[in-house]
């Protein structure tokens, strides 16, 4: 590990939702699905594209309130239906390390744990907006699965 990589940042959000494992991995992988709660607070998820492979690659746009569409992409490299998901992660054309992200859903009687991992962070100030967005998306998440029980 060079000193670069010793630098960056990691962050873990957590949420345990009323739902299976398997139905909460279904919503984070399946194209549908992701529409309906990707994406922080005001943000809307106008389109997803997900290879669901090993080497697979996805393609997420978010959509601001001032009608600005930043599109996050990267390439699945473990999935283990339903318990895990790691994939590489980058915003736009950024420069800079690529990022990861690590998703476990632990589940616990009707409830499951999801659990995001989000490594190689540049810098603090993006680490708090990662943060932000992930805890918008998880409460997006049981929003969406708790309407639907």
């Amino acid at each position: 590990m060079d000193d670069r990589t010793a630098e960056l940042l990691t962050l873990t959000a957590r949420r345990t939702i009323r739902a299976t494992a398997e139905k909460l991995f279904d919503a984070w992988t399946q194209p549908e699905q992701l529409k309906q709660w990707w994406g922080p607070n005001t943000v809307i998820c106008t389109a997803a594209e997900v290879d669901l492979k090993v080497g697979g690659r996805y393609r997420l746009a978010n959509q601001f309130p001032d009608g600005r569409v930043v599109w996050i992409s990267g390439e699945f490299e473990v999935i283990e239906r339903p318990k895990r998901l790691i994939y590489s992660w980058r915003i736009g054309a950024e420069s800079g390390p690529v990022e990861r992200v690590s998703v476990r859903f632990e589940q616990s009687g009707s409830s499951t744990e999801v659990i995001v991992t989000h490594e190689r962070i540049a810098d603090a100030a993006i680490r708090d907006r990662h943060q932000q967005g992930w805890d918008g998306c998880l409460q997006k998440l049981a929003k969406l699965t708790d309407s639907a029980a």
